[in-house]
């Protein structure tokens, strides 16, 4: 809920930055996946795959604890935001429920529904990624430490543009930046199904980290725009469930196709289509949010 609280304490024209903020180093999760899966190849390639997963686990979690701070909670920046906008005590409804948020966000918003499933792309895309890409590459004769800088690339991409995507939205608005993100998403996956090495693989792993850095924080963003003060953490709770069932989504769905086929290949393929269909659905269904300036 970092991302939530970051939201909270920043301004209507600020909430891209704040969330490309968040993204990038909050938790730093795609700098840290980066250099992390180069790391954990290098240690697998000297110590062995399970002695490589103890050790890197171990450090995981001294890192995690040492990170423990005290927290001081953002709902008093939510009920001065909602006071400020609408001059009233926040007053609770039916309507402002988990229940009613959830299915009105999901399914009966045109706009909520289209930034949902552009959540459950964008993780299908990256289970691609994690999972299917180094089975891909090993066909083609990658070794393990070439894998693990292949898919590194694209995740320090993704976490250090970041910095710039979100801010870049508070400035020409939320729907330019999402649509952009997820064509340069597709195109970048399609690159890597016609390569054959890493001349190729490695360009598109760079432009497939521009694309997600631009959609991944603003769609964060986009959904933040269209929801009350009151109901926000709903909302973006509702949205990111949805976006992480794209995980698990990926994993059958692409599992599946790779195992029918016998090859990585068809599933590279159905997630250019998907990830090219989600950006069009956000461009036709989404209206425009954020600070757009002249």
């Amino acid at each position: 809920m970092t991302v939530t609280s970051q939201i909270d304490l920043a301004s209507s024209h600020q909430r891209g930055l704040a969330v490309g903020i968040n993204e990038a180093t909050g938790y730093i999760p795609r700098i840290a996946v980066g250099i992390a899966g180069l790391g954990a190849a290098l240690l697998a390639h000297q110590l062995g795959a399970r002695p490589a997963l103890l050790l890197f686990g171990l450090v995981t979690i001294i890192a995690a604890l040492a990170t423990l701070v005290r927290v001081r909670d953002t709902l008093a920046w939510v009920h001065a935001e909602h006071a400020e906008v609408h001059g009233t005590r926040p007053v609770v409804d039916d309507s402002q429920k988990l229940t009613a948020t959830f299915i009105r966000i999901s399914f009966r918003d045109r706009g909520g529904r289209a930034l949902c499933q552009g959540g459950v792309v964008n993780k299908i895309a990256d289970t691609l990624v994690w999972v299917m890409f180094p089975l891909y590459f090993r066909a083609y004769g990658a070794g393990l430490v070439e894998i693990g800088g292949l898919t590194g690339i694209y995740a320090v991409t993704w976490g250090l543009s970041q910095l710039w995507t979100g801010h870049l939205a508070d400035r020409i608005g939320r729907k330019r930046p999402v649509v952009v993100g997820f064509f340069l998403l597709a195109g970048g996956i399609a690159f890597t199904g016609l390569g054959r090495g890493a001349a190729l693989w490695l360009p598109a792993a760079a432009i497939m980290g521009v694309g997600m850095a631009l959609l991944y924080p603003n769609l964060i963003a986009a959904m933040s725009d269209r929801t009350p003060p009151l109901i926000r953490g709903k909302a973006l709770g509702t949205y990111r469930y949805w976006r992480d069932t794209g995980y698990a989504i990926g994993a059958l769905l692409l599992g599946s196709i790779a195992q029918f086929a016998h090859a990585a290949l068809p599933a590279i393929w159905i997630t250019v289509a998907l990830v090219a269909g989600s950006g069009l659905w956000i461009a036709i269904a989404v209206e425009d949010s954020g600070s757009v300036r002249p």
